[in-house]
C-alpha cells in the first residue's frame, strides 16, 4: 500500500469528524468555558473569571439538589423500564405468526410523530377536566385522576409519555437483533432439553448482550438530556416534581439569565451521563 492510499481512508472520514468537532466537541469545550466566568463584565470588559463559584452557588442551592433528585429517580425507572419493555415486545415481533407485519407496523406508530407533538397530543388526552383519558376512566366508574397536575403522578406520568415513543424505538433494535441470531443455537438448545424460557435467559439474552448494551447506553443518554416533554406539558412542576435537570439547566440560563451556572449544571449532568454509561458497559459489556 502506497502513502497516498494509506491516507484515502482518512479523507472519507474527513467530514464526518469535521462534523463532529463542530457540533459536539466544540460546544462542550464551550460550554465547560462558560461554567467558569460570570454574567458580569470585568473592568477589562470582558466576562469575569469566577472559577468554581458557579459550581459553589449550584451545590448550596436546594433546587439543584431537588432537580437531580428528579432527574435520578426518572432515569431509575425509565430506562430499564423502556429496555424491558422493548426486549418484550421485539420477541413478540419476532415470531412468525399470522398478521405480524401488521402488529409490526402498529407498534412503530408513535416513532413516525415527533416526541413535541406526542407530547402536546398526550396533554390534551390527560387533562382533568376535558381529557380523554379521564372522560373514559369516566365511563367505567373510575374517579377522574389529576395526572400531570399531581405531586405523586406527573413523574410516573411523564415516564409513560416518554416510553410510548421510545420503546417502539428501541424495540427495532432488538428485533434486528434477534433477527441476526441463527435458529440452529435456539434449536440445538431446546434438543438438549431446555425449556423455552431457559433458551431465551441462557442462549438468546447473553448473543444480544451487545444489542442490549447499546440500547440501554442510548437510552440513558437520551433521558438525562431530556427536555421537551417537561417543556411542553409541565415546566418542572407541579411542585418541581418534574423539574429534570435539562430543564432546569434552560431554565437558569435562557430564563433567569444566569449562563453561568446553566453551564455549571449541564456540566454536571454530562458528567453524571458518563459515570451512569460507564457503569453500564462494565457491567454489560460481553464476556468475550
Amino acid at each position: 500500500m502506497t502513502r497516498d492510499e494509506r491516507w484515502t481512508p482518512y479523507l472519507f472520514l474527513l467530514p464526518a469528524m469535521v462534523l463532529l468537532l463542530m457540533w459536539r466537541y466544540i460546544p462542550i469545550v464551550s460550554g465547560l468555558r462558560e461554567s467558569f466566568y460570570s454574567n458580569a463584565l470585568s473592568l477589562t470588559g470582558g466576562r469575569e473569571f469566577v472559577g468554581w463559584d458557579n459550581f459553589t452557588r449550584l451545590f448550596d442551592d436546594p433546587v439543584f439538589w431537588q432537580s437531580l433528585r428528579v432527574t435520578t429517580w426518572f432515569n431509575v425507572i425509565v430506562s430499564p423500564l423502556q429496555v424491558v419493555l422493548a426486549l418484550a415486545l421485539a420477541v413478540v415481533a419476532n415470531q412468525a405468526l399470522r398478521g405480524i407485519g401488521v402488529f409490526r407496523t402498529i407498534l412503530l406508530l408513535p416513532v413516525a410523530i415527533s416526541i413535541n407533538i406526542t407530547s402536546l397530543a398526550w396533554g390534551q388526552a390527560l387533562d382533568t377536566n376535558y381529557g380523554l383519558v379521564n372522560g373514559l376512566l369516566d365511563a367505567v366508574g373510575i374517579a377522574r385522576q389529576p395526572f400531570l397536575r399531581s405531586v405523586d403522578q406527573a413523574l410516573p406520568t411523564l415516564v409513560g409519555i416518554v416510553s410510548w415513543i421510545g420503546v417502539p424505538f428501541w424495540m427495532l433494535f432488538l428485533l434486528a437483533g434477534l433477527q441476526g441470531i441463527p435458529r440452529e443455537v435456539l434449536e440445538a438448545a431446546r434438543i438438549d432439553g431446555a425449556s423455552r424460557w431457559q433458551a431465551f435467559w441462557h442462549v438468546t439474552v447473553p448473543l444480544l448482550r451487545r444489542t442490549i448494551l447499546f440500547v440501554l447506553v442510548s437510552d440513558t443518554v437520551i433521558n438525562f438530556t431530556l427536555f421537551a416533554p417537561p417543556y411542553l406539558l409541565t415546566r418542572g412542576g407541579p411542585q418541581e416534581s418534574t423539574n429534570l435537570m435539562m430543564y432546569e439547566a434552560w431554565q437558569r440560563g435562557f430564563v433567569y439569565g444566569d449562563l453561568g451556572a446553566s453551564a455549571a449544571m449541564v456540566f454536571v449532568l454530562l458528567l453524571i451521563t458518563v459515570v451512569v454509561v460507564a457503569v453500564e458497559f462494565a457491567l454489560l459489556r460481553p464476556r468475550h
